[in-house]
């Protein structure tokens, strides 16, 4: 009977399965694509090597293409813009009170009307004032009677006083009475001038155009002369103005503008500052700046036809100071900051990036000028620039920009934004 296998047996044979195993793969990662002697075999091993440790190469160890979004810088027109938060101002804005005192009777307006000035608001109970101008003009007649008299009697004293019937101070009596008649007759038109102009302030009109608030009184009630609150409040929205303030460093400029006679232009939007509302012009600056803030304030002036702006109302505001014409304008996304300060990074004809250090102008929307560095029509990289560095090769046809439709035809568009009737450059 054939005893069991020494154990040093199985060392043996575990050792030589090893050995195969490692023989087998050494065989097949130093063999070439095509056989050959063992120094191509070197080679095709070194070659393999580099394609399992060099990640993004190909065969031959070339590093494959970054796909990246790539659009040509343009010629535009693009303004500088003065941004400030401003608050919305009426002309013109009015306490409509009573200006005697009675009973309010009617009252004629709607609460948030448009009026014209001199409509009709309200009314006062007129017949106290009614009764006052009636005395006043009765005490007229009487003093008109009495200066008619008298000038009578003044006349028939210088006809006695030429005969020498009378004596000179009785004349002089009587033409100081007629003198006295006739002031009074004076202060009397005065007292029937004031009564009508007391019955007029019965009727309570519109001193302005404009909307009208909410009504502060009921009919009904005693109005006095001396009330706060008063009937309505009237505040003049067309046109409206808007107040901001901006930096004093933007004053030089602004006075020669406002100076030379030229109309600058202000845009007003939502809090949100995404809807504009209204565009206007600068009227005038303040004489003097804000020693606290630094800024001055600046008046606006708009049309405000479809009632877009409110009293009080906050609005972001951008005056534009000035015009640039044919300024080299890119997206804002192809501006990088880093060590060397704001850079791009241009596409070259070999479809290599070369790292571009650009001087930044003013911005506009989702766009920036650029004022040195860059010149239109070429082309720069808007989105995937985090993976690439100075000579880093890209391919600009192989990615879409976000929301862009997956086919070939939206990648090719939106990997490729040059001038029109220009394609992408040819591959080397």
């Amino acid at each position: 009977m054939q005893g069991a296998p020494h154990p040093g047996f199985w060392v043996v044979l575990a050792l030589l399965v090893l050995a195969a195993v490692a023989g087998g793969l050494y065989y097949f990662l130093m063999r070439p694509a095509g056989g050959g002697p063992p120094e191509q075999a070197k080679a095709g091993f070194g070659a393999r090597q580099g394609g399992f440790r060099g990640a993004g190469k190909g065969e031959l160890g070339m590093a494959r293409p970054v796909p990246v979004v790539a659009e040509a810088a343009r010629s535009a027109d693009v303004g500088v813009y003065v941004s400030a938060l401003g608050s919305v101002t009426p002309l013109a804005t009015v306490t409509v009170r009573s200006r005697v005192d009675g009973e309010l009777r009617r009252i004629l307006f709607r609460e948030g009307q448009m009026v014209r000035a001199g409509d009709l608001l309200a009314e006062i109970d007129p017949r106290s004032y009614q009764v006052q101008l009636a005395q006043a003009e009765a005490q007229m007649q009487r003093d008109q009677a009495l200066l008619k008299n008298a000038q009578i009697d003044v006349e028939r004293y210088r006809k006695l006083f030429r005969q020498d019937s009378i004596a000179r101070q009785q004349l002089d009596t009587q033409e100081a009475l007629v003198r006295q008649y006739e002031g009074t007759v004076k202060v009397d038109q005065a007292l029937i001038d004031n009564a009508r102009l007391q019955l007029s302030y019965c009727r309570i009109t519109a001193p302005i155009s404009g909307r009208l608030g909410l009504r502060q009184v009921d009919a009904g009630n005693m109005l006095r002369a001396n009330d706060a609150n008063g009937v309505v409040l009237i505040a003049q929205l067309q046109p409206i103005s808007v107040v901001f303030a901006i930096p004093e460093d933007n004053l030089p400029m602004l006075m020669r503008k406002l100076r030379a006679g030229e109309r600058l232009t202000v845009d007003v939007y939502d809090r949100a500052d995404k809807v504009k509302l209204a565009s206007g012009m600068l009227i005038t600056a303040d004489n003097q700046v804000d020693p606290a803030t630094g800024t001055v304030r600046l008046k606006a002036q708009f049309t405000n036809r479809d009632l877009g702006l409110f009293p009080n109302q906050f609005v972001n505001v951008r005056l534009l100071l000035e015009l640039r014409k044919d300024a080299t304008m890119i997206p804002a996304a192809a501006v990088q900051r880093g060590t060397p300060g704001t850079f791009v990074y241009v596409v070259k004809e070999d479809r290599s990036v070369e790292l571009r250090p650009v001087k930044l102008g003013p911005a506009q929307d989702e766009r920036i000028a650029i004022d040195a560095g860059l010149a239109p029509g070429e082309l720069v990289v808007v989105d995937g620039a985090d993976k690439l560095r100075a000579g880093t090769r890209v391919d600009t046809a192989g990615r879409a920009p976000p929301g862009a439709p997956r086919n070939g035809a939206g990648r090719k568009g939106g990997g490729w934004r040059g001038p029109p009737g220009s394609g992408p450059p040819a591959a080397n």
